[in-house]
């Protein structure tokens, strides 16, 4: 494939984005963190990277002097955990074990699969569901078993794993700088002085 075959995938795939979908998962983080909440990210394979990137984000980005800051984990960090839990029960349940005594009512749950068929993920979006907790899917593919799982579907339709993979980082970044923007305004608002963020 010639490299700008790729890039012109990609921007087509752009086009597809369900907006007004995206909108909604921005006014779901934002009353979640006025509120105090907790969101959990996961992710399988290529999409646990993307978990791991959305986690340190949302901690650091939408960061604003005088706004309340996420409280954010991801859960594919703790690599001595995952394999702990991988080992001694299964990796279907690497992310809803460590959910379970730790999820909420009113948190939110977001989980990234390209194919929507990671079981992993699944699982944590069950018992995400379980406890009360807002459910949150970045899907690709078909959509798989995650659309139909979660309270908010974002489905990329494609089934190029590469390019899913990069619309959702894409999404992630955007999804926080509209955060930050948001950050800003209410600040602004209550200061009447206008507050930069750094990156």
């Amino acid at each position: 494939m010639d490299i700008r075959l790729y890039f012109s995938g990609v921007q087509e795939l752009l086009n597809r984005v369900p907006f007004e979908t995206v909108n909604q998962v921005v006014e779901t983080l934002v009353k979640a963190n006025h509120e105090g909440k907790t969101v959990f990210i996961c992710g399988n394979g290529g999409s646990a990277a993307t978990a791991t990137h959305f986690g340190c984000d949302l901690a650091k980005r939408p960061n604003v002097a005088g706004q309340p800051r996420f409280r954010v984990m991801a859960l594919t960090d703790n690599n001595a955990l995952m394999t702990a839990l991988s080992n001694d029960i299964g990796y279907d349940v690497v992310f809803s074990e460590q959910l379970i005594p730790l999820v909420r009512t009113g948190d939110v749950v977001i989980g990234i699969s390209g194919s929507g068929n990671s079981r992993n993920v699944i699982k944590a979006m069950e018992a995400g569901r379980e406890a009360g907790a807002i459910t949150i899917g970045f899907s690709g593919y078909d959509g798989g078993k995650l659309a139909q799982a979660v309270d908010i579907s974002v489905h990329i339709p494609s089934f190029n794993m590469a390019m899913v993979e990069d619309v959702h980082l894409m999404l992630e970044h955007a999804i926080c700088e509209r955060l930050l923007a948001i950050n800003q305004e209410a600040a602004q608002t209550v200061t009447g002085v206008s507050a930069n963020g750094k990156h």
